[in-house]
C-alpha cells in the first residue's frame, strides 16, 4: 500500500538570511524580538518594563532587583553571545549553517566557511551553540521505541594508555560510548549518553522520558529491558531470529535517528571525545525534533 509521505519543510535558506540580516541591526532587533515577545524584561529578576537607556542602543536599566544602583544590561547578556568579540550577524551563520546540515558541521568546516583566524573560536562557538540546543522535553506517549547503541573507536585501535573498559553488554561495544534513546512514532526523539546498558540505567532511562501512558512500547531482545514488561505494555523484536517488523512491533524509527548520528560522526566530525558527546547527541536531538519546524532558526535563537 503506498504511503504518503509529509511535504517537505521549507528552512531557511542563504537568499532569505541575507534579506533577514542586512545588519548588525537587524540581528539585535530578531533576538529581542526572540528573547522577549511579550516585551523586555530584567533578566535577573524578571521584572517589567525596564528603563531604556536613551544614549546606549540595546541597553536597559532595572531598578527593582538593585534599588541603590540599578542593574544595566544588554540584549545579550545571559546568552551564550555574551562576553564574545564575535558580532550577532557571524553567530547567526554558525547557527544557520549548523541547522540546515542534517548531519552537522564541523567546527573546521565552520572556520573554513567564515573566515576565522582561529580553530579554537569556532570549537567554541559551535559548543555554546549545542548547550544551547539542549531541549527539556516532556515524557514520551503513544508507540514508544527504545534502543541504545555505541558511538566511538574499538579499544583495541587506541592507544594503550588510553583504552578503556568494556560498554556494559559482555565485550559487545567494548571501547565505545554507549547512547540510549527513546522516539515516539512520528514525534520526539530523547537521547542520553549512559555509562553503560545495565538493565538498572535502561530502566531509569525509561522511567524518566516514557510515560506510563504509553500504548506500546517496543525494544529489541536485549536483557536490559526485561523487566519493563512489569509497568509498560512491551513489544519485543528478537533480531537474533531475523525478525524486523511483527505487527506494530519494531525499532526502525529509532535505529533511524541512530543512523544518522553514526553517519555524522563518521562523515562530518570523524572523531568525537565522549567528554563532549552529550553536546552532539543534543545538536542531533534538536535537528530531529524540529525536523517539521519551518522556524527552526527561530526556535534556536529563542533558547540562546
Amino acid at each position: 500500500m503506498y504511503r504518503k509521505q509529509p511535504k517537505p519543510v521549507t528552512q531557511l535558506t542563504a537568499a532569505q538570511f541575507e534579506h533577514m540580516f542586512p545588519d548588525e541591526e537587524a540581528c539585535c532587533a530578531y533576538l529581542v524580538a526572540r528573547r522577549w515577545p511579550d516585551g523586555v524584561r530584567c533578566p535577573r529578576c524578571g521584572a517589567e518594563n525596564p528603563h531604556k537607556l536613551p544614549n546606549r542602543p540595546w541597553s536597559w536599566q532595572c531598578y527593582q532587583c538593585a534599588p541603590e544602583s540599578s542593574y544595566r544590561f544588554s540584549h545579550i547578556a545571559g546568552t551564550i553571545f555574551e562576553n564574545t568579540n564575535k558580532p550577532l550577524r557571524d553567530w547567526y551563520r554558525v547557527i544557520h549553517l549548523m541547522l540546515t546540515s542534517k548531519k552537522g558541521m564541523s567546527a573546521l568546516q565552520i572556520m573554513r566557511f567564515m573566515g576565522f583566524g582561529s580553530y579554537k573560536t569556532a570549537w567554541m562557538m559551535c559548543h555554546k551553540v549545542r548547550a544551547a540546543l539542549i531541549e527539556d522535553i516532556e515524557r514520551l506517549g503513544g508507540i514508544v521505541e527504545v534502543d541504545e547503541t555505541f558511538v566511538g573507536g574499538l579499544a583495541k585501535n587506541r592507544h594503550k594508555d588510553k583504552r578503556g573498559g568494556g560498554g556494559g553488554t559482555g565485550g559487545i561495544g567494548s571501547g565505545k560510548t554507549p547512547i540510549v534513546g527513546a522516539v515516539k512514532r512520528k514525534g520526539d526523539v530523547i537521547a542520553r549518553v549512559v555509562k553503560n546498558v545495565r538493565a538498572a540505567t535502561l530502566e531509569a532511562f525509561v522511567h524518566e522520558a516514557v510515560s506510563h501512558k504509553v500504548s506500546l512500547l517496543c525494544t529489541d531482545q536485549w536483557v536490559g529491558y526485561k523487566h519493563l514488561g512489569k509497568e509498560y505494555p512491551h513489544g519485543v523484536i528478537d533480531h537474533s531470529k531475523e525478525q524486523y517488523v511483527v505487527g506494530a512491533v519494531h525499532t526502525q524509527t529509532i535505529e533511524g535517528f541512530w543512523s544518522i548520528i553514526k553517519r555524522g560522526v563518521v562523515g562530518t566530525f570523524h572523531k568525537v571525545s565522549k567528554k563532549y558527546l552529550p553536546l552532539y547527541v543534543a545538536e542531533f536531538q534538536f535537528r530531529y525534533n524540529n525536523r517539521m519546524n519551518a522556524d527552526i532558526f527561530g526556535t534556536a535563537i529563542a533558547g540562546c
